[in-house]
């Protein structure tokens, strides 16, 4: 398996694109919109752990985007913006369902010191990511998840979980770290 995120260049929607949907394009905001459902939904499922509660979700995230869509203002922030939407809605779903996300305190974390490793990123713990990844804390497993698979940059992630860029890295890394403990252990 590639270390590439799943997310492709061409996913990722141009700023005119977003642009024209603002200024009343439908077609643009199809285009819009069809370009990060899929993504949305995974983030969405991987949160929620409900394919239908998600698909449940992701309709009305898709509603509050394309309603909201005139107050983003800056075109460049668009995915960002939308798995913000996504993130509070699906929290929001879950908290309603009673079956809200266990997510740990942000202090927690930071008091667990990561273990320093000699080498870079490991490409082989992408291939077994799917399968050791529900065993990462859910604040990792979230940060993990929007990178590598969703290809959002640190910073990206930061402005849609509303958490600083040191705070994202140093959830990489702890996740990183537990998976390489993890695939070391199987």
């Amino acid at each position: 398996m590639s270390t590439r995120p799943i997310a492709r260049p061409e996913d990722v929607p141009r700023p005119a694109l977003v642009a024209r949907a603002q200024l009343g394009d439908l077609r643009a905001l199809d285009q819009l919109l069809a370009s990060v459902q899929e993504s949305l939904y995974r983030h969405i499922c991987s949160l929620l752990g409900d394919e239908h509660a998600a698909e449940d979700v992701l309709q009305e995230t898709m509603l509050i985007i394309s309603r909201k869509l005139g107050t983003l203002r800056d075109a460049r922030w668009f995915r960002a913006w939308a798995f913000r939407i996504a993130t509070r809605h699906a929290v929001r779903h879950a908290r309603r369902t009673r079956s809200e996300p266990t997510i740990v305190d942000p202090t927690e974390l930071m008091e667990v010191p990561a273990e320093e490793t000699d080498s870079p990123f490991e490409p082989e713990l992408l291939s077994d990511l799917a399968d050791v990844l529900p065993s990462v804390p859910p604040a990792s497993q979230i940060v993990l998840r929007m990178h590598y698979f969703e290809g959002l940059s640190h910073v990206e992630i930061a402005e849609a979980l509303e958490i600083s860029a040191g705070t994202v890295k140093s959830r990489l890394s702890y996740g990183l770290g537990w998976l390489r403990r993890a695939v070391r252990k199987g």
